[in-house]
């Protein structure tokens, strides 16, 4: 088992490997640097081999499915994850090391956004995007990290071992920080300047598809992660909607003693039993989740177990 792994996934980031295992190794000189190439067509595995890094490959194409290689494959005391387009400053990595080593942190979010993001990303919408995705989770998950969508972070075992990899894209990262809310893990924040991209380097995300697919995520996570929550919720819009079409039918009724409009009677019924049983399929769905977290925590201990065997 490495002490320390720094796992670095690329896609055609010749321009810039070469300079971030360099400068991880020089901030972090015990580290086993791990490279893993996602089908890059530019060279990029061949630069990283000859800078000293371990070179493996992913070609299931997405950044998910390469940390998912990843976290199956290395083993270590702690990870340090970051991106191969020189974006985060390696002097960072030995505070975030020791966050994970010696803080027992099980993730620590490096923050760009409380440093220098906002002045050198170019992007307005990426701007938007972050700060608009981190007051989502935070409110939702009920957590405080600064930043939702960082790829440089770091890793205890026992969260990569127990981590379930369900992204295959560039949400992976906000996948990981609802993970860490729900199952209540040990976050820190390490405040970290960002740069952009250097000249000549491209970037992979495309601001609106991938930013529709974390929104997307989001939603998702929060009806598998908060089900009485978010059925609850689909529960209240619908019992008021029935009520609120009903209402007057009741009321032509009671002046009446006739029901003039039938077919929105019915509409309203099935609409009241549907929000009825959206609400029992959140109680039913909130006890599974709690079951879930139980198991999840002998999970936890068992990788604890395994960690001391290796």
């Amino acid at each position: 088992m490495d002490k320390t792994a720094v796992l670095i996934p690329c896609f055609n980031e010749s321009r810039t490997i070469e300079k971030v295992i360099k400068d991880f190794r020089k901030v972090l000189p015990e580290a086993v640097i791990y490279v893993y190439d996602n089908n890059s067509t530019d060279g990029t595995a061949d630069i990283a081999a000859a800078a000293g890094a371990v070179v493996r490959h992913e070609y299931s194409q997405g950044k998910g499915n390469v940390i998912r290689r990843m976290f199956r494959e290395v083993d270590a005391e702690c990870y340090l994850m970051a991106d191969g387009d020189d974006t985060y400053p390696a002097e960072s990595a030995p505070e975030m090391v020791r966050c994970v080593l010696e803080r027992k942190a099980d993730m620590v979010v490096g923050d760009r956004l409380s440093s220098t993001y906002f002045k050198e990303n170019r992007r307005p919408f990426h701007n938007a995007g972050n700060s608009f995705v981190r007051s989502c989770i935070n409110r939702l998950f009920d957590c405080d990290i600064k930043d939702i969508m960082t790829g440089y972070r770091a890793f205890s075992y026992e969260f990569v071992k127990t981590f379930p990899v369900l992204s295959e894209g560039f949400e992976i990262e906000t996948e990981m920080s609802i993970h860490a809310a729900d199952k209540r893990l040990r976050v820190e924040n390490v405040v970290v300047t960002y740069r952009d991209r250097p000249e000549g380097s491209v970037s992979k995300l495309n601001t609106f598809s991938d930013g529709f697919r974390v929104l997307r995520m989001i939603e998702r996570l929060f009806r598998t992660y908060r089900p009485l929550g978010y059925f609850g919720l689909l529960s209240a819009v619908l019992a008021l909607l029935s009520l609120a079409f009903v209402v007057p039918v009741l009321l032509d009724y009671a002046k009446t003693g006739m029901v003039a409009r039938f077919p929105t009677l019915i509409v309203c019924g099935f609409v009241m039993l549907t929000a009825i049983i959206s609400l029992f399929a959140g109680i039913l769905l909130h006890t599974l989740r709690l079951r879930d977290r139980q198991d999840f925590e002998f999970r936890l201990n068992t990788a604890a177990e395994w960690k001391k065997t290796l």
